[in-house]
């Protein structure tokens, strides 16, 4: 298994000052947050993403995805959701990265697996075209394995895949065991956090908190699992937290010991 970090834990930072993090501790990988108030987004010009390309391949560190906030099922038109996924996927094939991060954004609809594996489905074929594989996040209306692979199953498309944020499925009272039997086949990355309680979401130091993310990597390891971990501590939202540099070291030396035992 392969380390990585978010971008969501050092938001605003230049792509130069975040490589310099990445291999000042280790890390093999980064995963971009791809909003506006970010440096690297899908309104920068060809100029700057070719910009980021290089300073990447220099740094020897890879884009592991574009973290999107396109909601597949949400109220607005087809051509609207559709076109964000669509610009998503083209910044992520111009850097070179493997995978787009969207949400399911289904809120209360009770159609919102058939409109969001209407949407993937489309979504899947252009980013087929692309290079890319779009992941759905197990996040908001589907937090659960069971709840991603309803959409996914019915998608059926190699371009369209899941990506696993532990701490939505475990709020969603699922197992580790369970989640990994859900998605499984459609897996593109995890995303592992840690935090005080299901009451108090307040990222913390990985291993400080509650989360099973020992139980998680030696799940994956025992079955052969061998892509990306990557630590998402949500600092933007929330002020209070420590920041993430501080924190870089310990983390990937608690997540390298986990992958190590997991062999």
């Amino acid at each position: 298994m392969k380390l990585a970090f978010s971008t969501l834990g050092v938001p605003g930072l230049p792509v130069a000052d975040v490589l310099r993090l990445a291999t000042t501790h280790g890390y093999h990988g980064v995963e971009l947050r791809a909003h506006p108030e970010e440096p690297v987004h899908p309104g920068i010009t060809p100029a700057q993403r070719a910009d980021v390309v290089a300073a990447f391949k220099e740094a020897g560190v890879s884009v592991v995805g574009v973290a999107g906030y396109a909601r597949l099922a949400d109220e607005s038109a087809d051509d609207v959701v559709l076109g964000e996924v669509r610009g998503l996927v083209e910044l992520a094939r111009d850097l070179g990265a493997p995978f787009v991060r969207v949400f399911p954004g289904g809120g209360e609809s009770a159609d919102a697996d058939v409109v969001a594996a209407r949407r993937l489905g489309v979504a899947a074929e252009f980013a087929a075209d692309a290079g890319v594989r779009i992941l759905m996040e197990t996040h908001d209306s589907h937090r659960t394995g069971a709840d991603a692979a309803r959409v996914l199953g019915a998608v059926g498309h190699l371009h369209a895949g899941a990506l696993w944020d532990l701490m939505h499925t475990w709020l969603g009272g699922e197992d580790v065991a369970d989640t990994f039997a859900a998605l499984g086949p459609y897996l593109g990355y995890v995303q592992v956090k840690d935090v005080a309680s299901a009451d108090d979401t307040t990222p913390l130091a990985l291993g400080d908190g509650v989360l099973p993310v020992a139980e998680c990597v030696e799940l994956l390891g025992r079955h052969g699992w061998d892509g990306w971990l990557c630590w998402e501590y949500e600092k933007r939202w929330y002020d209070a937290a420590a920041p993430l540099p501080e924190l870089l070291g310990g983390g990937r030396e608690l997540l390298a010991r986990l992958v190590s035992d997991s062999a």
